[in-house]
């Protein structure tokens, strides 16, 4: 997977950027409370992630026209724009970095690299009734963890359980669409529709409210 940048309509867009080293000059878009915080952050490799993130948020910003604010995380962990204009949100896995932005309703956005181990740990995060339609296959399970992370994210809010709480309606492997819901939680009687795409080994699934 190469770098990629998505206008998704005219008020929303995401992109995926390889993790890598910017310099001061390619980071000089950053807030001056961004700048802080970068430089807060000593291990290396969290700060090429973080860096990376912020340019995916910057691209994709850049292709709705939209000029970059600056954001910050909220008590909930959650990505805030500085100037309170539109919605976002960042993820990281192996080697890759992204966001997704759009201008009236809140997002969430996950990437998650496939691997094995997930089949293992599938009954921490999967309602019964999610262990019977998926498949024993790490694709298929990885999908689901990596939707109930983007509606998680998308919500917004602590104290949500993946397996208790978010729950997936029954998808196919092949599945570009996932539907789920929250239940049981003040957050809850909303439907979210999850896009899902595979990206060689990564999974990459988004939602907007």
């Amino acid at each position: 997977m190469q770098t990629k940048i998505e206008k998704i309509d005219s008020s929303s867009a995401l992109a995926i950027k390889i993790i890598d080293d910017y310099s001061e000059e390619e980071l000089d878009f950053l807030s001056f409370r961004e700048k802080l915080a970068l430089a807060n952050i000593s291990h290396p490799e969290k700060k090429r992630e973080w860096s990376t993130a912020r340019v995916a948020i910057k691209d994709a910003l850049d292709s709705l026209s939209v000029p970059y604010p600056g954001f910050f995380k909220d008590e909930h962990g959650k990505s805030q724009s500085m100037n309170g204009t539109g919605y976002v949100s960042l993820s990281h896995t192996q080697g890759y970095a992204g966001a997704i932005f759009h201008r009236e309703y809140p997002v969430g956005m996950d990437m998650d690299f496939v691997r094995e181990k997930i089949l293992k740990i599938g009954k921490r995060f999967l309602d019964p009734d999610e262990l019977d339609f998926l498949e024993n296959d790490p694709v298929h399970f990885t999908l689901a963890w990596s939707a109930k992370e983007s509606i998680f994210k998308c919500q917004g809010k602590k104290g949500v359980s993946f397996r208790d709480n978010i729950l997936l309606e029954p998808f196919e492997k092949g599945s570009t669409v996932i539907k789920g819901k929250i239940r049981g939680t003040d957050y809850a009687d909303h439907h979210y529709q999850v896009q899902a795409q595979v990206l060689g080994d990564v999974i990459l699934t988004y939602t907007i409210w």
